[in-house]
């Protein structure tokens, strides 16, 4: 694969990824986050909301990452790579407290309260 398409791939996975659209949590970031943590809900209820938060915090990041390294191929700037990721870490805290409060005040439950598994 050349380098220009390589970096296409990357920046598009990380847009869809990254929280920078308004749509992609819905569609992507939450059912990942939800995949992620269904494992960790089967062992414990209570696991549930830090793997659910993880996943997503780490979709999120995960995001952020692949669009720099995409960005990075096309140009020849150098950025600080740093400030830019401890950026990035701060949006995702930030989408991170949104789905924390959704958990919280019950609109995203544990996998395992929709399917009836104790």
């Amino acid at each position: 694969m050349n380098s220009k398409l390589k970096a296409t791939v990357l920046v598009t996975i990380g847009f869809l990824l990254s929280p920078l659209s308004w749509w992609n949590d819905i569609i992507i970031n939450i059912p990942l986050a939800y995949i992620f943590s269904f494992p960790f809900s089967l062992i414990s209820r209570n696991l549930f909301l830090p793997s659910f938060i993880l996943g997503y915090f780490l979709t999120n990041v995960l995001g952020f990452i692949l669009m720099h390294k995409g960005v990075d191929t096309f140009t020849d700037k150098k950025t600080n790579k740093n400030k830019e990721l401890i950026k990035d870490v701060l949006i995702s805290l930030i989408y991170v407290a949104i789905i924390l409060i959704l958990v919280l005040t019950g609109v995203l439950k544990a996998p395992t309260e929709y399917l009836g598994i104790k």
